[in-house]
């Protein structure tokens, strides 16, 4: 009874709300259960619904102006990997309305997890069939369109980030090239940390780098016999950070798979659910009732983590690196997938995105740093229009609209400085 109690305290002292009175007094297994159906019943009811920071609750107030005309618009897609391959899949039912609106101005940037479960395994494989049909769907996506498609790398497509990865993903990557002529079509080439860069528009950059290289246990590739630019990783960083300083007389869009801030599982959020049924991880059907013990699983997984989870070293190790540089400039958007959620940051300055519901949902928290999350499939938009403005929309799929809702819209500050001189 003692190890119970003591057991609850801790893991709601730091995994989510706890009835302190009622713990501290003595463990009471009544009040304690309606605690847990009480929060229970309030995450089945608010968690579909979006959250905004009450000083954008009215954001539908606000537009870009009438006169302003867009440059260019980027569609970032995260996490498509189970996209339904007959025509009927929501999400890209949502991106090719965008394309008829965006055309030869657009640009489609896939987060990676671009085939679930394993990315695109050898011939032979059972998964092999699916796979590529998959690849294909998203491959003629980009083909039929007028304007540019850029794939990156996640963890599924490293084959769940196992060992063997680094061939499953050159694999995918050779795939997208024989299907996309364009030289920019997966980036950072050859599974290389990067970064890689792209002009989309006059006064807006995209940078890609490779986070699961940090992450990714087995083989991964660096040096000129890999096909990459340097031979120790320290050369990314300083790299990175003379390509920043470079552009900070533009707007740079930095596209990778992991989220540096996130309110959902990979950043240590789990649901009421999880702690009461663990199982449920393993197979959503196997309701078997653990509280207190169940607890544990959660509680590993925000201060230890998996290795695609923010609190595991390497990925702490990743995480601190880029922020310490990010922080420097004031003129960043940084987009990723991984939650399958969407969720925006603002953060000393700079713009942090999750944009990983391409084909899956899951739970995000409200509130925190976080001016807006929503649980629902769709993507963010990017637009940048002809008097120097960014506006965030969110497209999220709907059940009453054919064409999808604008769930959130905001337009993105960013600290620009006077393009460099040039010395000749």
């Amino acid at each position: 009874m003692v190890i119970s109690r003591i057991l609850l305290l801790l893991i709601f002292r730091f995994t989510g709300p706890c009835p302190y009175a009622a713990i501290l007094s003595g463990y009471h297994p009544d009040i304690t259960s309606r605690f847990f159906a009480f929060s229970y019943w309030q995450e089945r009811k608010y968690r579909r619904k979006p959250f905004y920071r009450l000083s954008d609750v009215t954001w539908q107030r606000y537009t870009p102006a009438e006169d302003a005309i867009v440059v260019h618009s980027v569609a970032m897609i995260g996490d498509i990997g189970a996209l339904a391959t007959d025509g009927t899949d929501p999400v890209l039912n949502l991106v090719q309305q965008w394309q008829q609106q965006a055309q030869e101005k657009g640009t489609m940037v896939f987060l990676g997890d671009n085939i679930y479960p394993i990315g695109l395994p050898e011939e032979g494989h059972r998964h092999r069939a699916t796979a590529e049909a998959r690849l294909s769907t998203l491959t003629d996506t980009v083909k039929n369109f007028s304007g540019r498609g850029v794939f990156l790398s996640g963890n599924h497509d490293w084959l769940k980030g196992r060992k063997g990865g680094y061939a499953q993903m050159l694999r995918q990557e050779q795939f997208v090239r024989q299907h996309i002529a364009d030289p920019d079509a997966y980036l950072p080439p050859n599974g290389c940390p990067g970064p890689s860069s792209v002009q989309l528009a006059d006064g807006l950059l995209l940078v890609v780098i490779n986070t699961q290289w940090f992450v990714q246990r087995g083989e991964t590739p660096l040096g000129q016999q890999d096909g990459c630019p340097y031979n120790h990783i320290e050369e990314f960083f300083l790299e990175l950070n003379k390509l920043l300083k470079r552009n900070t007389h533009q707007r740079v869009l930095i596209a990778a798979h992991h989220p540096l801030y996130s309110n959902a599982m990979h950043g240590g959020k789990f649901t009421m659910k999880q702690h009461i049924f663990p199982l449920t991880a393993m197979h959503k059907r196997i309701y078997v009732p653990l509280p207190v013990f169940g607890s544990i699983y959660p509680f590993y997984r925000r201060f230890f983590g998996a290795y695609e989870d923010m609190s595991h070293r390497k990925y702490k190790r990743m995480r601190k690196r880029l922020l310490r540089i990010f922080h420097r400039y004031s003129n960043l958007i940084y987009v990723a997938g991984h939650d399958h959620n969407l969720q925006h940051f603002e953060v000393r300055k700079n713009h942090y995105i999750v944009s990983g519901s391409g084909s899956k949902t899951a739970f995000v928290k409200k509130g925190g740093k976080a001016t807006f999350t929503l649980e629902a499939l769709g993507i963010f938009v990017l637009n940048y229009y002809s008097n120097g403005e960014v506006w965030l929309e969110c497209l999220a799929v709907s059940e009453t609209a054919a064409t999808g809702q604008v769930a959130f819209r905001k337009k993105l500050d960013l600290i620009i400085t006077r393009a460099p001189v040039s010395n000749s």
